[in-house]
């Protein structure tokens, strides 16, 4: 029985390490469709792939509904959440950077699920996730001052990336709340593909109706259709799909964790294919970032 648990947990962190990687190609995709808004590009990303995985999870939220309603309330957090996060993670790349932007709002993600799940769950929180948390918004803050530079915005001012800076933060805890929401609504018993069926179907039907005001150019170029369509596709709707098969064996603060390998890849493909600059005191930000990382899943496991 416990070999059976620890291989599920096995499948479940490679899962969430797979969606993390996906997620992470995302800030460079949406670069290579410049004249997007960063709202058309979260609205069909993020809805598009919350229809797809609601289409896929029919049957499974018709079997499971009843118990939905009995936990409407995670329903309306994660709904609500997944309406938010796409238009303020893709905002804050278009303005402060796919690197920073990034970071911001997946590095400060495990800092708000940890608090959810300090107040909410009654779970401790120890001395030594104090210390991740300064090591934490330390690097977070040395990041923002490491200096980047994005093709998605020329030239891009102070106040701006400030801005950028302020919605990934907006990011990292609408992203907190949706995942501890979903495990919420697992642990009750309900089935993953359902919780993550209805939340982001649900989520889409509040981000799709925005492209009426900010998807006017969506067919103006192929190029914008091909980044859409890989967006909606690999990253949101097969990396969600993974995420929430992880959500099943691992807790939401270990999988928000783990999903911190995306600031990596993130940053890996924005220096090495859109020709992001990162100055040293952002590396090191970036090396406090992952100190905290590593420190906190030796807490969270």
């Amino acid at each position: 029985m416990k070999l059976s648990i620890k291989i599920d947990s096995a499948y479940g962190f490679i899962a969430v390490l797979m969606a993390a990687f996906l997620w992470g190609t995302t800030g460079t995709a949406a670069s290579f469709a410049p004249d997007l808004s960063p709202l058309t590009i979260g609205a069909v990303a993020m809805g598009g792939g919350g229809l797809l995985q609601a289409l896929l999870a029919r049957k499974n939220i018709i079997h499971h509904f009843s118990g939905i309603k009995n936990h409407y309330l995670y329903l309306v957090i994660g709904v609500l959440s997944v309406a938010i996060y796409p238009l303020a993670f893709y905002s804050s790349m278009h303005l402060a950077g796919i690197t920073i932007g990034t970071v911001v709002s997946i590095g400060t993600a495990p800092l708000f699920t940890a608090l959810l799940e300090k107040f909410f769950d009654k779970k401790h929180l120890s001395i030594m996730w104090f210390i991740c948390f300064i090591l934490g918004v330390t690097g977070v803050i040395l990041l923002s001052m490491g200096g980047t530079h994005s093709r998605m915005l020329d030239d891009p001012q102070d106040h701006l990336k400030i801005i950028g800076i302020v919605l990934g933060i907006i990011a990292g805890l609408t992203y907190s709340l949706y995942s501890w929401a979903a495990k919420k609504l697992i642990d009750q018993g309900i089935d993953a593909k359902a919780s993550m069926g209805l939340i982001f179907g649900f989520g889409a039907l509040f981000l799709l109706p925005t492209l009426f005001y900010t998807g006017t150019n969506i067919f103006d170029t192929a190029i914008n259709i091909y980044v859409l369509g890989y967006m909606m596709l690999i990253p949101m709707f097969l990396g969600y799909v993974l995420f929430g098969y992880g959500l099943k064996t691992i807790s939401a603060s270990k999988a928000i964790t783990l999903t911190l390998f995306e600031p990596l890849v993130a940053a890996a493909f924005a220096i090495f294919l859109v020709g992001e600059k990162l100055d040293y005191i952002g590396w090191l930000g970036m090396a406090l970032i992952f100190i905290c990382l590593i420190m906190l899943s030796r807490v969270d496991s």
